[in-house]
């Protein structure tokens, strides 16, 4: 029997050293997740943040039989093996925010971010 598929979209951000960890996240993500499709990649200013780089945000849709609270963990352990430490100094190095599981939307504040209203109609 064939496992339920779940359709998801994840924000990627990063702050440091931007093109190269988003393409690092991608691979790992294309390993993870099938249907995979990328939006293109757009600089944003920093919001409520002590840093001044600006972030390089995009998005991704893809498919999963993974269950929400499994994907959100691997998600984190993801960020984690790219670099993403606790740190107090505001440097993201990755970034990866589950923003949709099936029809229930995540991370509400972000869908109304500009950068999220303009990269969804690329997927």
């Amino acid at each position: 029997m064939k496992q339920k598929e779940h359709h998801i979209i994840i924000s990627l951000a990063s702050n440091e050293n931007q093109e190269a960890n988003l393409a690092a996240a991608r691979e790992q993500l294309v390993q993870l997740l099938t249907e995979v499709h990328f939006t293109s990649a757009i600089w944003t200013e920093p919001i409520l943040s002590i840093r001044k780089e600006p972030y390089l945000n995009q998005l991704c849709q893809g498919t999963t039989a993974f269950g929400e609270g499994l994907l959100c963990e691997v998600l984190k352990e993801m960020e984690k093996r790219l670099g993403r430490t606790k740190n107090e100094d505001g440097i993201v190095a990755i970034d990866l925010d589950l923003l949709q599981y099936d029809n229930q939307r995540h991370h509400l504040r972000d869908w109304d971010r500009s950068y999220v209203k303009d990269l969804i109609h690329e997927l």
